[in-house]
């Protein structure tokens, strides 16, 4: 484990991370190296497929299988690479749990078969395998104020926010995912505004009015996402709790930009731009930061996450 090992890393996020660069300069030097540890092990493992588009299915599964060996040999101690390292390092500075991290390579293989999703608890399975996972390792890096019962919660909401974000991404990328023969939008809420599969695939108008009333309920079904998973930043440790918010509002603002182009995630890629980044930045440091006792007498009412509704 050195610093070039640390190096690499930091250049995988900074390359590939706009949101999470910004938000992880709240970070503390330790947790950022940790932080930025987790997206780069994550990262790699989703280009193996999103990189592979010459490959069959069944050689992408391959190097899947490879990298899930590798990941056994790590957590034996045998690190094989500088992401490997680095991964090492974090899991056992901040006692990140083998499971999350064998569940999120189950979730980016998944991605070798054609993704169909009937219902939206199916879509919302898929997104806990490859975006909730990463929610909780994070929160073992960022910490949690309290005992097992704050830990849990803090969990769960973190959970909830990778699906957010997840959804947010899928979202975005229609164009993208399109052109890859590849729809992951519920079939029947599709098919609730008039639309199909293949039709997404094929390419649909922005101004079509079933799509853009598609897009307004996927849109709406995000935003309760990250509605209900935002109490869970005052459960994080103190000096992790802005980093959480810049990612959460940071994505959120994904959104907004989606509606600001009318829908058309076919031809246009929705980002934030500079302005909206420093913005972010600035009302997550502006947020106050929640320490100690504080937890226990602003959360305490709150026993339970908030449920997410499947409509």
């Amino acid at each position: 484990m050195s610093v070039d090992d640390a190096a690499q890393c930091r250049q995988i996020v900074r390359t590939h991370a706009r949101t999470f660069w910004l938000a992880s300069h709240f970070l503390p030097r330790e947790k950022r190296r940790s932080a930025y540890a987790l997206y780069a092990f994550c990262r790699v493992a989703d280009d193996l497929v999103d990189l592979s588009a010459s490959m069959s299915n069944g050689q992408i599964a391959l190097r899947l299988g490879h990298y899930s060996r590798r990941l056994r040999d790590t957590l034996r101690g045998r690190p094989d690479g500088p992401v490997f390292r680095e991964l090492l390092r974090a899991v056992r500075l901040h006692d990140i749990p083998a499971p999350v991290l064998h569940e999120l390579l189950e979730g980016v293989a998944s991605d070798c078969t054609p993704s169909r999703y009937v219902t939206w608890p199916e879509l919302y399975r898929y997104c806990e395998g490859v975006a909730s996972t990463v929610g909780e390792m994070c929160t073992c890096v960022f910490g949690v104020i309290g005992g097992e019962e704050e830990r849990r919660r803090a969990v769960t909401h973190a959970r909830v926010l990778g699906v957010a974000m997840q959804l947010t991404n899928i979202l975005r990328d229609i164009g993208e995912d399109a052109r890859s023969g590849r729809c992951y939008l519920p079939e029947e809420d599709l098919a609730a505004f008039g639309l199909s599969r293949d039709q997404v695939r094929r390419g649909v108008r922005p101004t079509d009015s079933r799509w853009r009333s598609l897009m307004t309920f996927e849109i709406a079904r995000a935003r309760s996402l990250y509605a209900c998973a935002m109490p869970g930043i005052m459960l994080l440790a103190p000096d992790s709790q802005r980093c959480a918010s810049a990612c959460a509002m940071g994505y959120a603002g994904i959104l907004d930009a989606i509606e600001e182009i009318g829908y058309d995630t076919f031809a246009t890629r929705a980002r934030l731009g500079f302005g909206a980044r420093a913005a972010v930045a600035w009302n997550a440091w502006r947020t106050p930061v929640r320490r100690g006792d504080e937890h226990s007498s602003v959360l305490r009412p709150q026993t339970d996450v908030p449920k997410v509704t499947w409509a």
